[in-house]
């Protein structure tokens, strides 16, 4: 890592990139330069070429201006109406260059510095490399009893209820290869903050090999999540994914709320 790899890769456009790094933002003015900053130092570093999509839900705190302002030649901004983390996310995902995608959160709570050992498990075959507060070796700080108890219940109703048996289907660091970007995207349906869920419904349905890595993760603070408002919405949604299933939302022809918006 230099800080002359960080000035080569913001001042000279990359013709193809390896790796494209999606940051979803609603209303992040006063954390989200911190973290692309240090995103920008550490990948700039790590030999790959790679671009930085700020996909803004939204904001009314200028948060896009602030980014763009930047001047970054490989970092772009996509600007929409707000929809929901969801809707953010999937519209920097289908804007991607790369083969393989990265959706991290904007207040940096799994550092950056963890990205290699998601792309190591890629490069052995899986499909998704989830990062995970829950798998053994993860190191978590600063979480509240509160939402440790929740994260608890959640765990066992979401394998219960969902089959899906990723222990952490929330923590906002996950890495995508070429197949599971093509074939979960297409088929998203969810807008809002449950959408993690759905894509491991999916990924689970299809077959896609799925493997959790153990992380740090900081609960910053900020954080703009409820424990038990969100909590709540999250069984709420657990059922709302079954449904659209039972419904073939998710069937190879069916159109995604997205495809049905364009």
């Amino acid at each position: 890592m230099s800080y002359t790899d960080f000035q080569i890769w913001r001042q000279t456009p990359a013709p193809t990139v390896e790796l494209s790094i999606v940051i979803p933002t609603y209303n992040e003015s006063e954390r989200i330069l911190p973290t692309l900053g240090a995103i920008a130092v550490a990948v700039a570093g790590m030999g790959i070429s790679w671009e930085l999509i700020v996909s803004d839900d939204g904001s009314r705190d200028g948060t896009a201006d602030l980014v763009e302002h930047l001047g970054w030649e490989n970092l772009r901004v996509i600007r929409h109406q707000n929809t929901g983390k969801g809707g953010a996310v999937w519209r920097g995902v289908t804007a991607a260059r790369a083969p393989r995608v990265l959706f991290a959160d904007a207040d940096n709570s799994t550092p950056i510095e963890e990205l290699p050992r998601l792309l190591a498990k890629l490069d052995a075959g899986f499909d998704v490399a989830v990062g995970s507060r829950a798998a053994a070796g993860a190191s978590v700080e600063n979480k509240n009893m509160l939402r440790k108890l929740l994260s608890s219940g959640l765990q066992l109703s979401t394998r219960v209820l969902s089959g899906v048996t990723v222990q952490d289907t929330q923590c906002g660091f996950k890495l995508f290869g070429a197949r599971a970007v093509k074939e979960l995207f297409s088929r998203q349906q969810m807008q809002g903050f449950s959408f993690d869920l759905e894509l491991l419904y999916l990924a689970h349905k299809l077959g896609l090999s799925v493997v959790e890595v153990p992380v740090r993760w900081f609960d910053a603070p900020g954080s703009k999540v409820s424990s038990v408002r969100d909590s709540a919405r999250f069984l709420r949604d657990i059922f709302a994914v079954r449904r659209l299933d039972q419904r073939g939302a998710y069937n190879r022809d069916a159109a995604s709320v997205y495809t049905r918006e364009a």
